[in-house]
């Protein structure tokens, strides 16, 4: 089953996709949030060319196990995703995804712009590898 993994931002959208089993993921990209709309329609688009089965948000939650503001602001953004497609979703922890993806950017020789550009689409696999390593055991 192939999934595609969402790394939810205000600004920019990070993106993942495992493999047609879903096994492993791989860092897609990134979409700008210029409008909501937009933002969707790309989206769409992906999960069609990608052939997704089942989508997976990462959900901010604080460490005493609340929704964060950003986390409710995730669920909305999948509630008004959800209306726009069939595809199945469901939330994975993100918690210290963006930071565990820059030290690994970070290390790879990235930095400045061009680890900017891929840490969204970075974290967004690393939401989707937890993911799929849960549901594996």
């Amino acid at each position: 089953m192939k999934h595609l993994g969402i790394d939810f931002g205000l600004k920019r959208v990070g993106l993942a996709v495992s493999d047609p089993s879903g096994a492993m993921a791989f860092p897609l990209g990134l979409v700008e949030r210029t409008t909501r709309e937009r933002l969707f329609a790309e989206l769409l688009e992906v999960i069609e060319r990608e052939g997704v089965e089942r989508i997976v948000i990462g959900l901010p939650v604080t460490p005493d196990g609340e929704d964060s503001l950003t986390a409710r602001q995730a669920r909305n953004f999948a509630a008004s995703l959800g209306r726009r497609t069939e595809v199945p979703i469901v939330f994975a922890d993100e918690s210290y995804s963006s930071a565990a993806a820059e030290a690994q950017l970070r290390e790879a020789g990235l930095c400045g712009a061009k680890l900017k550009r891929a840490l969204d689409a970075q974290a967004a696999a690393l939401i989707l590898t937890d993911y799929l390593g849960r549901r594996a055991v």
